[in-house]
């Protein structure tokens, strides 16, 4: 079945624990339809091959977890000629004015995070399966990890990402006091 002809399959519901922001971003990504189903979209191959690094001899997978915590603990890519590195900077919940969106609403925060750094991605003709590292920089990380790690499984879920990306988490002063979550991400590309 190629990949056009393959529709989202619904994963969930909206419930009342998903803020009219978090709605609106996630909406806007096409990762909720009419009727507030959460969709999963079918994966979408990597523009460059790559594998998970594991030994499950001294260390399991987080992804695979009771409670699954979305990332890999390292992805292996070999570069070939025209293949690109992506760089995204720490990317946050800022509108097209630069003005920051959803103050005091981290999980709101973090799905426009995610949409912004979706757009940077399309902008270069990538998306998340192209991701093989993640930084993420929150303000109050014993608040807020739990849920962090919540919405990324949830995120990465919807988009079929498999693996996940490497990725750290780090409690950090962000440069603005109203944002709540920062992410800077890597990404392996073909073309020039």
């Amino acid at each position: 079945m190629s990949k056009k002809s393959q529709k989202p399959k619904v994963i969930g519901k909206l419930d009342a624990q998903f803020s009219e922001w978090e709605r609106i971003e996630m909406r806007a990504m096409g990762l909720v339809d009419a009727k507030g189903n959460i969709l999963q979209h079918p994966p979408t191959p990597p523009q460059v091959a790559r594998k998970v690094i594991t030994n499950l001899g001294v260390l399991n997978e987080a992804f695979d977890y009771a409670l699954p915590s979305s990332f890999s603990r390292g992805i292996a890519v070999s570069l070939d000629a025209g293949q690109r590195i992506l760089y995204i900077s720490g990317t946050a919940s800022i509108d097209d004015k630069g003005v920051t969106i959803y103050p005091g609403d981290f999980r709101a925060q973090l799905w426009r995070t995610y949409r912004n750094i979706t757009e940077l991605l399309a902008a270069e003709g990538a998306n998340w399966h192209d991701i093989v590292r993640t930084s993420c920089y929150l303000r109050d990380i014993e608040r807020d990890y739990d849920e962090f790690n919540k919405v990324r499984t949830l995120f990465f879920d919807c988009l079929s990402v498999r693996p996940v990306p490497a990725s750290t988490g780090i409690q950090a002063r962000l440069c603005r006091s109203d944002l709540l979550i920062e992410i800077e991400a890597f990404a392996f590309v073909k073309g020039g």
